[in-house]
């Protein structure tokens, strides 16, 4: 049930509806954008929700989850800086640890690795221009994923201007940030380097986190119709894992960090590397190519208390994109996307309980292993007018899959090795738009697809499951998108289903072992709503106050596990009910204050739904302020208050969390206490 903090909330938003009668209302996109206006990349009539960078602002330059939690339908989990769980519509709720489901590209490129996991904490969010989200499998031309996508867009210098920023923060916790940006663009060049470094030892015990990062965008014209684009983001961070906690250390003693990996003191290193090269060329004023091809490197050692994780992973590819136009109004496209990736990885023993309180010590080989994932992708659009206000698209994209498994470490019978290939799957959609006065209605219909993560391809014996199967999926959505520029009001509105089949099910099966099933059937039912307003209190006084709630009706139609049945139980991991809701004051002058809520409802956490997480009211403040210093440069001051109320909150569960050695079941990642962080912006234009 929503305490009084929600209804509150939510009584002030409608008073600021039903009395607020000034002003020019916020430049919305096509669905769910907030606050600021930010050009979606999505071609078509697909629907999508954009964040601009104001509504990052908002929240602490580390706090990505704050930020995408603003989109009805989108839920991020996050146990800790380098551990989230982004869900859409349900979708990847299962998950144990890491995104899936879904497809992550950062310009244009896949970041998205061989078995279907995203990482988006490779990204720092200042570096991004806007993040746009297409939720469910409607995103043709963006690998049709049971989850949709969600494209990064780094930021780009304005046209004839040179110009160095450096933005620097500190806060809780001895938390340090600090990112420098030089910019330039000339006629035909451009360039845009940016250097971040982070530091902070967090909330918890052992959680200590620190990330350096570089990226480098820059682009050139080789003539007039043709572009050339160079990308390269690395990242490298260690980072301390406290782990999950149970219910009695979760409620008694947030701060700490589970035992046994405390006692391990374990961590991860990762180290990044995204080259990419693209080129764009216009053939003429009604068609165009975008291509890129693209290699990525993932170094990453994690020791943890059950054994020692060594690993790397190649994998490269080429994404190409035609965008063309019978007319204005009639346009298509058709491209196609590979990606291949060799992963290797290996286990140790970890004799950190023979090493006198020092950590982790790493001991002989358990295993060696190589795998060869390959993915093929091939789509096509074709948006057509069938009136000045209706419009229709059809899409059809084309998916292949193969997995290469290859046990180095085991020879003769016991060797494991095997090769699984899916079948080549075909996934329409088609949707509709009909404008009206002051706005539009949609509608569309799609099927979508999910791969089997690693774990679930293998039995318990390490061994290739060649019955496992892909995830299908229908998704059916109707909705509305109204801007009413007198009344200063802009609503989005959603009501969706999705139907599942061969849900995939992965289950622990030991400490460091999870094996995959095809269980049965998920319906995924919901609504979500978008309100912002805007108005004048004074002649130099604005506010402009938000609403985004989200409504998830999601349950197993077929889910019999081990004798047990589970069907018509709401799908474990997911909020009932979510709420995002505050305001912004601003001022001429340059001042800015903002007060932001959040509340979840609880969330089953075992499928037979006997435990759940309790629900949780959080509120965050922040004030800005900008000023111009002189005539080339500009002065910028944030700070923010975190948890206000000091709320003691899980910020990511596990779900199906099983106890081992007698010990409890560990659910539950806390959310940090009240917190604080202050930054400072200094941008200079030459």
């Amino acid at each position: 049930m929503m305490n009084r903090f929600s209804c509150f909330a939510f009584f002030l938003f409608v008073s600021c509806v039903v009395f607020g009668q000034k002003d020019s209302v916020t430049t919305l996109d096509e669905v769910i954008l907030l606050e600021d206006f930010a050009p979606k990349k999505v071609q078509g009539i697909t629907p999508s929700a954009t964040i601009a960078p104001v509504v990052l602002e908002k929240f602490s330059p580390i706090d990505v989850a704050s930020g995408l939690n603003q989109i009805p339908g989108v839920y991020m989990l996050s146990g800790a800086l380098n551990t989230n769980r982004i869900t859409i519509r349900g979708v990847g709720a299962r998950t144990p640890f890491g995104t899936d489901k879904l497809r992550l590209y950062f310009d244009g490129i896949p970041v998205t690795n061989g078995t279907g996991f995203s990482t988006i904490e490779a990204f720092d969010l200042e570096n991004l221009d806007m993040v746009e989200v297409i939720k469910g499998p409607k995103g043709t031309s963006f690998g049709a994923n049971l989850g949709g996508a969600i494209l990064l867009n780094s930021k780009n210098p304005d046209t004839d201007e040179t110009r160095l920023m450096n933005h620097c923060t500190v806060g809780s916790y001895h938390m340090l940030k600090d990112n420098v940006t030089f910019q330039h663009s000339e006629k035909g060049f451009t360039l845009n380097l940016s250097f971040n470094h982070l530091e902070t030892d967090g909330y918890r015990q052992n959680s200590r986190f620190e990330r350096n990062g570089l990226l480098l965008n820059s682009s050139f014209h080789t003539s007039d119709k043709n572009k050339l684009g160079f990308l390269m983001n690395y990242i490298d961070y260690k980072a301390q894992i406290p782990s999950s906690l149970n219910e009695t250390d979760f409620r008694e003693n947030p701060t700490a960090a589970a035992a046994n990996w405390l006692a391990a003191q374990g961590f991860e290193a990762n180290k990044y590397l995204l080259l990419g090269l693209s080129n764009q060329y216009i053939f003429n004023g009604r068609l165009k190519n975008t291509s890129s091809i693209f290699y990525s490197y993932l170094d990453h050692y994690e020791p943890r208390p059950f054994n020692i994780l060594d690993e790397f992973t190649n994998g490269y590819g080429f994404r190409t994109v035609f965008e063309g136009k019978f007319s204005e109004e009639n346009q298509y496209s058709f491209g196609s996307e590979f990606y291949r990736d060799e992963y290797n990885w290996s286990t140790f023993e970890n004799l950190f309980r023979d090493n006198n309180g020092n950590g982790s010590l790493q001991g002989d080989r358990l295993s060696k292993n190589r795998e060869f994932r390959r993915q093929f992708n091939a789509f096509g659009t074709l948006t057509l007018a069938f009136s000045p206000k209706l419009y229709g698209q059809l899409g059809l994209a084309f998916n292949q899959t193969v997995y290469d498994f290859r046990d180095l470490f085991n020879s003769g019978s016991e060797n494991t090795s095997a090769r699984r290939d899916f079948d080549a799957i075909l996934l329409p959609s088609l949707g509709l738009r009909y404008h009206i006065k002051y706005g539009h209605l949609f509608a569309n219909i799609s099927r979508g697809f999910s791969n089997p993560g690693l774990e679930e391809t293998l039995t318990p014996n390490g061994i290739i499951n060649p019955d496992i199967a892909q995830e299908t999926g229908m998704n059916y959505e109707i909705g509305a998108s109204f801007r009413f520029p007198k009344q200063r009001i802009a609503l989005e509105v959603a009501l969706y289903r999705m139907d599942i089949d061969n849900l995939l099910v992965a289950q622990r099966v030991g400490e460091d072992q999870f094996i995959g099933r095809n269980a049965g059937e998920t319906r995924h039912q919901g609504f979500e709503l978008a309100v912002n307003h805007s108005f004048e209190l004074s002649k130099t006084i604005t506010i402009s106050p938000y609403v985004n709630y989200t409504f998830s009706d999601h349950v197993f139609v077929d889910f019999v596990q081990e004798g047990n049945d589970f069907s018509g139980n709401p799908l474990t991991g997911v909020p009932k009910h979510r709420i995002n809701s505050g305001f912004t004051l601003r001022h001429l002058s340059g001042f800015e204050w903002g007060l932001n809520h959040q509340f979840v409802d609880e969330i089953p956490l075992t499928d037979a739904n006997t435990f759940s997480s309790e629900s949780f009211n959080v509120f965050f403040t922040s004030v800005r302020y900008r000023k111009a210093l002189f005539k080339n440069m500009a002065l910028g001051i944030n700070a923010g208050l975190n948890n206000l109320f000091d709320t003691n909150y899980a910020q990511s569960v596990l779900i199906n969390a099983v106890g081992f050695g007698g010990s409890q079941p560990r659910y539950f990642y806390p959310g940090n206490g009240r917190n604080y962080y202050g930054s400072i912006l200094l941008n200079y234009v030459f």
